[in-house]
């Protein structure tokens, strides 16, 4: 089916320590995007849990086909008849003898079946001043780049740190894709230095939407998250923004305005290959 909008919306969410509990917000904001007319809705990264005790949130998952709170996502989806694209949760692989999880993003659609998923790629290994991660320690890293469909209009996946590697935007922009959706748990200080500018710059360097949906707040494990959810258009503007707050940001977006702006600035048919850099020497007179 052919669709020229996409009335789409954003959920802000804090997620804590309780699957259900999360789960329950979850809905409840779902619930108000779909009846604010939103047709796909897209969740945090890290939607069904925020624990920074790696055992716990380990002995908790399943594998994709097993896992409760999948079950529940694909009958919320279901239930409110739209596309949901949970911006990720921890699973576990289905490679037998893998001791790391996989952060992966599922998009279902209103059947409630799984249209796409995606395996983060990037992995958030980074010393911070104020706080560390080494997300690689119990996630193992994606190797695919992934589109999927609503009717006519392809979404390209990714999450979080993933942010800052646009070679994966402009992979996915050739592909096809018309929005970027960028789930998110940023930290604080990296959030108030580089998130709307890289969310933005993706937008922009690409001519695509881009839908950001992230944690925000002080969590009950402790960690505080940026949140300022975004939903951007292809020509950087910021068409919704959340605070800090669990909220829904509501758009519709044009597609038109994508093959405009493509036309308008045709980045991708000007890339030209080029061979990488010589180091050379200082030659002194």
């Amino acid at each position: 089916m052919h669709i020229d909008k996409l009335p789409a919306a954003c959920v802000q969410l804090c997620s804590g320590l309780d699957i259900s509990a999360n789960l329950r917000i979850t809905e409840e904001l779902v619930r108000r995007a779909a009846k604010e007319g939103a047709r796909y809705v897209l969740t945090p990264e890290n939607t069904t849990i925020i624990d920074e005790d790696k055992k716990r949130v380990r002995a908790l998952a399943g594998t994709m086909k097993e896992d409760a709170s999948v079950r529940a996502l694909s009958e919320m989806a279901q239930r409110h008849e739209i596309f949901l694209h949970v911006g990720s949760l921890p699973l576990r692989p289905e490679t037998p003898g893998e001791k790391r999880l996989v952060n992966r993003s599922i998009l279902f659609g209103p059947d409630g079946h799984a249209i796409a998923w995606y395996d983060k790629i990037h992995l958030f290994d980074v010393e911070l001043e104020t706080e560390s991660h080494k997300e690689s320690d119990y996630i193992r890293p994606g190797e695919e780049a992934v589109i999927g469909a609503v009717h006519s209009v392809r979404i390209g996946f990714s999450i979080c740190y993933d942010v800052r590697f646009p070679a994966l935007y402009r992979a996915l922009a050739r592909a096809g894709a018309h929005i970027f959706t960028i789930p998110a748990a940023f930290t604080v200080p990296t959030g108030e230095a580089h998130w709307h500018v890289l969310t933005r710059a993706r937008a922009i360097e690409n001519g695509a939407f881009v839908l950001a949906a992230a944690q925000g707040g002080e969590h009950e494990s402790g960690r505080r998250t940026y949140g300022h959810s975004l939903i951007i258009s292809p020509w950087g503007e910021i068409l919704a923004e959340a605070g800090t707050e669990p909220d829904v940001l509501r758009a519709d977006l044009n597609m038109e305005e994508v093959s405009k702006v493509r036309r308008q600035i045709p980045v991708l048919r000007h890339e030209r290959a080029f061979r990488q850099p010589r180091t050379l020497k200082l030659v002194r007179n």
